[in-house]
């Protein structure tokens, strides 16, 4: 499959809206021009020029695959698609910051989705819409599905639901399962914050970091920054610091109570960035200057909110040595679209079994290293269009995955 731009506008098109009188849409804005049809087609990897290649390519040629592939079940990944397209599955319930926009309305995303995993790390993808928003049933719905793809990555699926799906995914399939609103966002801001560390010549364990949102994104980067070595981090959610004496939480933040929040911090996110080294955004909303103001000396601030930034840059950089955000009109944009095509490139490479902790922290590795000598302040993070990119995350995920013995080729 070829995920490419088109747009097959018929005739047609134009004598129904002519009929209708409606204006279309596309005639005065370029992102409807640009959607018109869908952002993808599926295009054949071999020839039917002849009668030869028609019963090469389907009966009877077809036949000796298939009972071959029913012999040996391995061959599949070998004389099929499998081994190198991904699901891009969704149930619409948490759609960019759109909300819960339903499944039919996702799907422009997950095209959009599907087409970055092909133009940045030469991936196939097929984007699934999902009729239901039970995790048991997405589940099983995801489980039927799975024979046909190398790979799962879980897109836009609203907080809480999302762990428990994609946990269950794992222990039941045994390609990679993904939910790159995770840990998409986890890699690149790791990546991101061992170059600023390592441009103010500190260390990641020097640093207390406080994150905003306690959410998909923030629950795993904060997994993340543990693993990674962090000094200590605290999640605050609407209500304040998520810490082990709060008596409303749910099971995913009585986890993340767990494993953060070393220092015992209390009360709201705006008292706990008091000398905090690093302020990380993945909720929304404002952040008032005077508590970022409070912030230790050369902080940083990564503030990542789409489309305004929790503390607009102009404030940030009042405060901090390294500004970042989510978007693509700032330096150092946070975008996930730096990890996840090359994370799954490596693990489809080496048809791993899984995703781990491991592969992950190598991804963020790579990534941080593409930046080289070329650090900056406002160069924490290479731009999705550096063509070094993928090729040195899918070769440290694809190493990662040997190393940690869930490579099967």
């Amino acid at each position: 499959m070829a995920a490419e731009i088109v747009n097959p506008r018929s005739d047609s098109d134009a004598s129904a809206e002519q009929e209708t009188g409606a204006e279309p849409l596309d005639s005065f804005d370029p992102a409807f021009a640009l959607h018109r049809g869908g952002k993808m087609a599926v295009q054949a990897t071999v020839p039917v020029r002849d009668t030869e290649d028609l019963s090469l390519a389907y009966t009877p040629g077809v036949a000796k695959v298939c009972s071959a592939i029913a012999e040996q079940p391995d061959l599949v990944h070998d004389y099929t698609w499998k081994s190198s397209v991904v699901a891009v599955v969704t149930d619409g319930t948490a759609v960019l910051g759109l909300g819960d926009i339903g499944p039919e309305a996702s799907l422009p995303v997950m095209e959009g989705k599907a087409i970055l995993f092909k133009q940045f790390g030469g991936v196939d993808a097929v984007p699934i819409a999902l009729n239901c928003t039970d995790a048991d049933e997405i589940v099983e719905t995801v489980v039927r599905l799975a024979p046909s793809f190398g790979g799962v990555n879980l897109e836009d699926i609203s907080a809480p639901r999302c762990f428990e799906i994609e946990r269950k995914l794992q222990e039941r399939l045994d390609i990679p399962v993904f939910h790159d609103d995770q840990h998409g966002t986890a890699v690149v801001t790791l990546a991101a914050l061992r170059n600023a560390a390592r441009l103010s010549g500190r260390t990641l364990g020097e640093l207390r970091a406080v994150i905003s949102g306690a959410g998909a994104a923030g629950v795993a980067i904060a997994k993340m920054l543990v693993e990674a070595g962090i000094g200590d981090v605290a999640v605050a959610d609407r209500k304040g610091v998520v810490s082990a004496d709060r008596d409303d939480l749910t099971p995913v933040k009585r986890e993340l109570a767990g494993f953060t929040n070393k220092a015992g911090l209390s009360g709201s996110l705006d008292a706990a960035l008091s000398g905090a080294d690093v302020f990380i955004g993945v909720s929304g909303g404002t952040v008032p200057e005077p508590a970022v103001a409070s912030m230790a000396k050369g902080a940083f601030v990564f503030a990542m909110a789409n489309p305004n930034p929790e503390v607009h840059p102009e404030v940030a950089h009042k405060y901090a040595a390294v500004v970042a955000t989510g978007r693509s009109d700032f330096p150092n944009q946070i975008n996930n679209v730096l990890a996840f095509p090359g994370i799954f490139a490596g693990a489809l490479q080496v048809r791993a079994s899984r995703i781990t902790e491991g592969m992950k922290l190598a991804a963020a590795e790579a990534l941080a290293s593409v930046v080289g000598d070329d650090l900056a302040a406002d160069y924490v993070i290479p731009s999705p269009f550096d063509e070094r990119v993928a090729p040195a995350v899918t070769a440290a995920v694809a190493a990662a995955a040997r190393a940690e013995g869930v490579a099967r080729r």
